[in-house]
């Protein structure tokens, strides 16, 4: 059997199936939350692409989230509503920075990388806060939200918890299939043995580049849906410790698994929330849970859903 198969389609048919449910626990309260946990899947998969496919840690991932966010904003505040111009904008401004940033990114490897891309991810985040325009330092209240076609249907409500679970869904898919293909294969390859995948004739860095573009394309979509739930955006979306936080969501999720990006964003998501409404210091027993989950379940939380046989080991 194909278990993260059949585990992604429970997933899948569950939140499918939630908004018929969540009327009798309290609707407006859980689908936000559920909607917050879809959104970090979909920045996690991003991400999962880069350091558990392609070896490349990245430590300024958020920042295409805080520059989709900020497209989509200043779009919406210069007068264009239609979320699918809107979708545009977003992907070719953050396309566009993707594709400076990681020309240059990735001419340095491992710790190097990982450094430059905080760089980067640091001048993104303050240029985000130069924008007094749209708010500075305190961010953008949005009074106007994206339309389909004149249709208010993805604003808020179903209508917006179904176009994030249809973007995860598709996310999903798409980087599966990429995984599968011949790129993800090239991509692993090098991420393993760059110096032999590039005397079997395969340009290592193109495909690097490919798969950094690709990432922070979908991290821009995230942003805009995340203007759109939250009709607020703010330089905060952009910051290192938003990056550290995807880590740790794909860490705890299992890295290049197929369903570790969803399973540990809503572990994430779920703990957060229930520590934090037992407790104002949440985090003294957040932190010890990660280290736990880290020393003892090294092929993370999709490991568990593995065939025994199959598990990796923690040591």
């Amino acid at each position: 059997m194909d278990r993260p198969l059949i585990l992604a389609a429970f997933i899948f048919a569950l939140l499918l199936a939630l908004p018929l449910l969540l009327p009798l626990f309290g609707a407006a309260y859980l689908t936000g939350l559920i909607i917050k946990a879809m959104l970090l899947a979909i920045a996690a998969i991003s991400l999962d692409l880069l350091i558990g496919h392609g070896g490349m840690v990245s430590l300024g991932h958020a920042a295409f989230v805080g520059v989709g966010a900020y497209a989509a904003a200043i779009g919406l505040e210069s007068g264009i509503e239609d979320i699918l111009v809107l979708l545009l904008i977003t992907l070719a401004v953050t396309g566009l920075v993707a594709l400076v940033t990681g020309t240059l990114a990735l001419r340095t490897s491992g710790v190097y990388l990982l450094m430059i891309t905080l760089a980067f991810g640091q001048m993104i985040y303050f240029t985000l806060t130069s924008l007094a325009a749209y708010g500075g330092d305190d961010g953008l209240t949005l009074w106007n939200l994206a339309t389909l076609f004149g249709s208010d249907v993805v604003q808020n409500g179903a209508g917006l918890y179904y176009v994030v679970l249809g973007t995860l869904l598709m996310v999903w898919w798409f980087v599966h299939r990429l995984s599968r293909a011949r790129f993800g294969r090239v991509l692993r390859a090098a991420r393993d043995n760059p110096q032999r995948a590039e005397v079997m004739g395969f340009a290592v860095k193109r495909y690097q580049l490919a798969a950094y573009v690709i990432a922070a394309l979908i991290a821009g979509v995230s942003g805009l849906l995340t203007v759109q739930y939250a009709e607020f955006v703010s330089p905060a979306l952009a910051t290192w410790q938003r990056s550290g936080d995807l880590i740790v969501v794909v860490v705890l999720g299992g890295l290049a698994s197929r369903n570790g990006a969803i399973l540990g964003a809503f572990f994430i998501v779920i703990v957060e929330e229930v520590l934090g409404s037992f407790l104002h210091e949440w985090r003294l027993i957040y932190g010890p849970l990660l280290v736990l989950m880290v020393l003892f379940a090294k092929g993370g939380l999709s490991d568990l859903f593995a065939p025994r046989g199959t598990r990796r080991s923690a040591h």
